[in-house]
């Protein structure tokens, strides 16, 4: 009997920024359709998200109408009442929901669990009583819904996966763990590191961050952090980068100002394009990812692939990505922070040797495997669903 073809429908309409986005054009970039029996694809979303990701001949793209865009609920009725029906129209074997929300009767159904906040309770209790920290609860219990009616699931990392099962219980679906992978734009070679008595304050050593300006991103607790070193006679700046919810960026404006009122030292650029933000990685001489809650953190991944030495946060998955080739630090307290910066900017072997590690660690992620691993599954999972 031949293998049976599938056509693979894709919900994007819950891709919208960040990370998704990387992941789902990466994915398709890198997609050998004949390798798993793959026809063709069908991808669902919103217009922006339809023009980031790459225009193939086995794939088509459907707008979906701005009346379905106005928010969570406009776009889980559109799930409930529509997409069924328009999978079904495509002759979808199988949907894949790398957005981590669905709602609809189809199925077999591939989903994603890519946003850890909802499942750590001491995440969003950051957020106090906001419509943050409700819109996390809320997502909690849809994840958790989804999760539980789907076939198969996608998770970013085993710490990832333990925490959802953690709160949501044993689930039925049939479970993977697939890591991002890395753009082969972002491998770089490291540099030659040099002592910090070559660097003066009108020559610094640069140190960056990309992220969201967030609660749980810690940028604050950096700004105090170098600040304090500063004090000590370190010559060292920060650069900041990334779009900004707005509570967490009033509160770094307010001790920026403080700290850098004349801003001599610390300079945020704002959200930029991801295309462009290896200019930034090329000037940095240190790099740093401070966020308490992480399903996977593919800047931290570029920031290896970058060839920078990396003064890492401890907490979420971050370990099972870094390994043993950063200097950790507890995000929550600028001491700690200040301490593993110190560790790498007083010796350069200490650069040298986990800028070396890191970045020979990060060829091991690859969006080639990446897009393998996960359409293999998928396509089991539309293999299962059909038996």
């Amino acid at each position: 009997m031949a293998e049976q073809l599938h056509i693979i429908g894709i919900d994007a309409i819950n891709i919208r920024a960040g990370g998704g986005i990387t992941h789902l054009a990466e994915l398709l970039r890198a997609l050998k359709p004949t390798d798993h029996n793959i026809l063709k694809l069908v991808v669902w979303g919103e217009p922006t998200t339809l023009a980031l990701l790459p225009d193939r001949k086995w794939m088509d793209k459907i707008a979906i109408s701005e009346r379905w865009n106005f928010g969570l609920l406009s776009r889980l009725f559109w799930q409930l009442f529509k997409f069924t029906s328009a999978a079904k129209k495509f002759g979808c074997t199988v949907l894949f929901v790398p957005g981590g929300l669905y709602f609809g009767g189809f199925k077999p159904v591939v989903t994603m669990s890519q946003n850890l906040l909802p499942f750590e309770i001491k995440e969003i209790k950051r957020f106090g009583i906001s419509a943050k920290a409700l819109k996390l609860l809320a997502l909690r219990f849809l994840q958790i819904k989804t999760f539980k009616k789907s076939s198969g699931i996608i998770f970013l990392t085993s710490y990832s996966k333990k925490i959802v099962f953690n709160v949501a219980g044993e689930l039925k679906a049939k479970c993977i763990v697939i890591p991002h992978g890395l753009s082969q734009a972002f491998l770089k070679d490291p540099k030659i590191q040099k002592s910090i008595q070559k660097y003066t304050f009108a020559d610094p050593l640069k140190i960056l961050y990309v992220s969201i300006i967030d609660q749980y991103k810690h940028q604050c607790e950096l700004v105090e952090a170098i600040y304090h070193l500063r004090q000590l006679g370190y010559p060292i700046t920060l650069e900041l980068i990334g779009p900004a919810y707005g509570p967490a960026l009033l509160s770094l404006k307010i001790i920026t100002s403080r700290l850098d009122p004349e801003s001599c030292w610390i300079n945020y650029s704002g959200q930029i394009r991801h295309e462009e933000i290896n200019k930034f990685y090329e000037s940095a001489d240190l790099g740093v990812f401070a966020s308490s809650c992480e399903a996977f953190g593919i800047i931290l991944l570029e920031l290896m692939g970058s060839g920078l030495p990396i003064a890492c946060s401890r907490q979420g998955a971050l370990q099972e990505i870094l390994g043993d080739d950063g200097v950790y630090f507890d995000p929550t307290l600028p001491t700690s922070i200040a301490s593993a910066l110190q560790t790498l900017i007083d010796s350069e072997s200490v650069r040298e040797e986990k800028s070396r590690a890191s970045h020979n660690r990060a060829k091991q992620f690859l969006w080639d495997r990446c897009a393998f691993d996960t359409f293999t599954f998928i396509a089991s999972v539309a293999k299962l669903g059909a038996d």
